[in-house]
């Protein structure tokens, strides 16, 4: 399989993409990766590794699509940007399968949508980042801004697909959907979440179990939250932001007395474990899920192994025939 590799845009770009990639490689002997951006600063790293593979080529794009940029500006005037290009390469060549970007996302989805195009019946491609919750599984939340105005009909798709997401991926049978909304009970919410409730309800090779409050988001009682993009990111970074605050608390606590600082001392390991559990890198990008092909959209500040993973993440969803299980799926609501 081969994945072209967006190496500019993120925040530890070209370094994250390059030697994430290398990691990738060595972890499957399947995978072929294509680095474009900046040759020189991509060479430089791959000399300073000693690496020399005829699984890696490199394509030179030197120009950086960045989050101020206007979509249908930067998919315009940007043509040698590496995103562009990527998206070009990922377009013309049948050889290449999916891509993997830490760069702006509004700009991603655009390209993706108007040059890739979307598997027949999709009405809008959606994001679908997956988060820890706290019984040792995860959740996935389809969307988390890739649509900010939705109708109940998108909704139903952004079930559908996100179901089948979650078991090619994470290996959950018929996983349980919930609906974000202000209250648990079916009449709860706008018009919006009422009629997409009664629409999910009716849906086939879904498991809808209803609606979901945000405080439930990470109970463990929920595998799949559907939502507006608005919502969704809210939810996500306000998740993140939580634990990260929750752990510079318990931090700031154990320094402030000195029997304190004893007994974190002999918690150190299992305070390690916590963070590293609850650390968004280890999971991987948001898939953009309703493309032709695949796109993982990695985190800005992605490391190197962020990257790997969600390298890794692009090469499961085309193992496991990710599109086609989409594509036959939506036909069943049609």
């Amino acid at each position: 399989m081969k994945v072209i590799v967006d190496c500019l845009g993120g925040d530890n770009s070209p370094a994250a993409e390059v030697e994430g990639a290398l990691l990738a490689l060595r972890e499957n002997k399947e995978l072929r990766v294509i680095l474009v951006g900046d040759e020189t600063g991509i060479r430089k790293i791959l000399e300073k590794r000693k690496v020399k593979s005829r699984r890696i080529q490199v394509v030179h794009a030197p120009e950086v699509v960045t989050g101020n940029d206007k979509p249908t500006d930067a998919i315009r005037l940007k043509k040698d940007s590496s995103m562009i290009r990527a998206i070009r390469m990922l377009r013309e060549d049948d050889s290449i399968d999916a891509l993997v970007s830490n760069g702006a996302t509004g700009v991603l989805v655009a390209a993706a949508t108007l040059r890739i195009g979307r598997i027949e019946g999709v009405r809008r491609p959606v994001f679908c980042p997956i988060v820890p919750n706290m019984y040792g599984g995860v959740v996935g939340v389809c969307d988390s801004g890739a649509n900010i105005e939705v109708t109940p009909e998108m909704l139903q798709q952004f079930a559908v697909m996100g179901s089948r997401y979650m078991e090619a991926f994470r290996g959950i049978r018929e996983p349980r959907v919930g609906l974000l909304n202000v209250g648990v009970e079916e009449e709860k919410g706008d018009d919006l979440r009422r009629e997409a409730y009664r629409l999910l309800e009716h849906t086939p090779g879904i498991r809808f179990v209803g609606n979901m409050e945000a405080r439930e988001f990470l109970s463990g009682e929920y595998d799949l939250v559907v939502c507006d993009g608005f919502s969704g990111n809210v939810l996500c970074k306000c998740a993140e932001g939580t634990a990260l605050e929750v752990l510079k608390r318990l931090k700031r606590d154990i320094n402030s007395r000195k029997k304190y600082q004893l007994g974190g001392l002999l918690m150190k390991k299992m305070f390690a474990e916590e963070k590293e559990f609850m650390n968004y890198l280890n999971y991987g990008g948001c898939v953009l899920l309703g493309t032709e092909k695949v796109i993982v959209k990695g985190h800005g500040s992605s490391d190197r192994v962020a990257t790997r993973v969600s390298i890794s993440q692009a090469c499961r969803m085309l193992r496991g025939g990710m599109n086609e299980k989409i594509r036959e799926s939506l036909k069943e609501i049609s």
